[in-house]
């Protein structure tokens, strides 16, 4: 909800009572960036979340960015060097833990959170269909593909049998967070990306549901940002 202070100075329009509405407007708030930090959805709009990830405007939406990101990878010249390359977060980006949050009230993932723990070591979760697509048209144009995630090298095992059985294969590298490798996600996955500078690779593109996959510095040439109105990681 607005601030008492925003209140005083911003006139809320007539219907934004509405929880759908307000909800909306929310969530176009969250996937801007324009929200800032926070953690989980707001109880007005937890309904609101549920009824978004289980219904066909979140399968649209993430069909639009998958489009946005084939033609902007048509533009690109690939060269023979395999130094043309994308980047792909996988929770929320490529596999989809939908089922999880189902049975934990769309409660936000954390590192402690056994259950969660639980559900990764399952290798159960599914392809986003929209993701899906995208990851075979750049394999097929000759991207080198790199899975970076926030996930513990202690779930490697667990996340490429998930990934494979999803439907992905054919990725350069899987990099995970190793052991004392603590930073928040917004710097380890910069820091990993000017890794991958330094060995020549050139990011023409960065997927990812959270904004800390996508901004530091080296910034991908483009970057797509995937819906996930359900939690946000720092």
């Amino acid at each position: 909800m607005p601030s008492a202070i925003s209140q005083t100075f911003i006139q809320m329009p007539s219907g934004i009572d509405d929880d759908n509405l307000y909800c909306d407007s929310w969530r176009l708030s969250v996937e801007t960036n324009n929200a800032g930090y926070w953690k989980t959805a707001i109880p007005r709009c937890s309904s609101y979340v549920q009824d978004y990830i289980n219904g066909t405007k979140y399968l649209s939406d993430s069909m639009v960015v998958a489009m946005d990101s084939i033609d902007f990878a048509k533009t690109i010249n690939i060269t023979s060097d395999g130094n043309d390359a994308w980047v792909f977060d996988i929770d929320e980006t490529l596999i989809s833990n939908k089922a999880h949050f189902q049975r934990h009230g769309y409660e936000s993932k954390r590192a402690n959170d056994f259950s969660f723990k639980e559900w990764v070591e399952s290798a159960q979760a599914p392809a986003l269909p929209a993701s899906l697509e995208l990851y075979n048209y750049l394999k097929i144009r000759g991207f080198t593909i790199f899975l970076l995630t926030g996930r513990p090298e202690s779930q490697r095992n667990a996340t490429v049998s998930n990934l494979l059985s999803a439907g992905y294969s054919g990725w350069c590298r899987l990099i995970l967070r190793g052991k004392g490798e603590d930073d928040p996600a917004i710097v380890f996955k910069a820091g990993k990306r000017a890794e991958l500078g330094k060995e020549g690779y050139k990011i023409h593109g960065n997927s990812g549901d959270q904004w800390s996959d996508l901004l530091g510095y080296p910034a991908a040439e483009r970057s797509f940002k995937v819906p996930n109105p359900m939690y946000f990681v720092p």
